[in-house]
């Protein structure tokens, strides 16, 4: 449902209340991207929902993490725009667990969608982050660090999103050609999966160059993207992803020029890098001294 920037201002206020200074606690959405193991006595709290506004000049949109990203998509396809969102669950949600639509070859990551949030910290505290403006660049871009952090930072309230232009016309294709050369054939492709057998195609814009880029590279019109498989994600160096020729096909879809796999086994296990998990120590420390906030989700693998 809409808002207006007041009424979410708000609930902002309303939402660091509840999440006080005391005691764990965990924000839930809708449920879809998991959450907290904290233990019976850990509060669950929800962040502010609903559009406080649309600025399709400045292709931005205003709106609490707890909206539900299918809210977001449909007020935005009102003025032919969109977000680098994956479907389903909340705005927060998708941006807390920092994994990026199958579109991100030509669309980008997830991060870079977030230009300014205000989030409730460990203290119970509001604070800003961020800017307003697609060319905001000043002091630390506390954002990013957001992203992907599973909420063990601080709870996202409300976010100012960067927003795109709603493609024109997109069409899946698929062949049995090499995914890289496939990849080197097209101009700017929206996606490219590989399950070791066949290519997936994603071509978006203009109707007559899409039909025009698929004709040049031997692409056939699919329906849709395969099914990708839901038992685990790898993340490797883009690079890395030619090593799964050995593996079974369809066992795994891959992202071409990406470095996400979806697999139907457990990734590899990795040891991560002392001065890594010492990072991510001290970064905890400092936001989250006493260990409030998402007990138990940990972002190291």
């Amino acid at each position: 449902m809409g808002v207006n920037g007041a009424a979410l201002d708000e609930q902002l206020q309303a939402f660091a209340d509840e999440v006080g200074d005391e005691g764990p606690v965990t924000v839930v959405g809708l449920g879809t991207r998991g959450g907290s193991t904290g233990g019976a006595d850990t509060r669950t709290v929800s962040a502010p929902t609903g559009i406080g506004w649309v600025q399709p000049a400045e292709m931005t949109i205003r709106c609490g993490a707890g909206t539900p990203v299918d809210e977001v998509d449909a007020a935005l396809a009102e003025h032919g725009q969109c977000v680098a969102f994956p479907p389903g669950g909340t705005v927060g949600g998708a941006l807390a667990a920092g994994r990026s639509d199958i579109r991100r070859l030509g669309w980008g990551p997830i991060r870079d969608t977030l230009l300014q949030t205000h989030y409730v910290s460990a203290a119970g505290e509001l604070v800003k982050a961020g800017g307003p403006t697609v060319k905001n660049v000043s002091g630390f871009d506390l954002c990013r660090l957001l992203v992907g952090s599973c909420g063990t930072l601080g709870f996202l309230g409300d976010v100012i999103l960067r927003t795109r232009p709603r493609p024109a016309h997109e069409r899946w294709f698929r062949t049995e050609r090499d995914p890289w050369d496939v990849l080197g054939d097209l101009y700017r492709p929206t996606s490219v999966l590989w399950d070791g057998a066949t290519t997936w195609v994603l071509l978006d814009g203009h109707p007559a160059d899409v039909e025009e880029g698929a004709t040049s590279a031997g692409l056939v019109p699919v329906v849709g993207p395969p099914t990708l498989p839901d038992a685990a994600r790898w993340s490797l160096p883009a690079s890395a992803l030619a090593d799964l020729r050995d593996q079974e096909p369809g066992s795994f879809v891959a992202e071409i020029g990406v470095g996400i796999v979806h697999h139907t086994r457990p990734a590899p296990r990795t040891t991560p890098d002392a001065a890594v998990v010492e990072l991510h120590r001290r970064i905890k420390h400092e936001f989250d001294p006493t260990g409030r906030l998402n007990p138990g989700v940990s972002v190291l693998p």
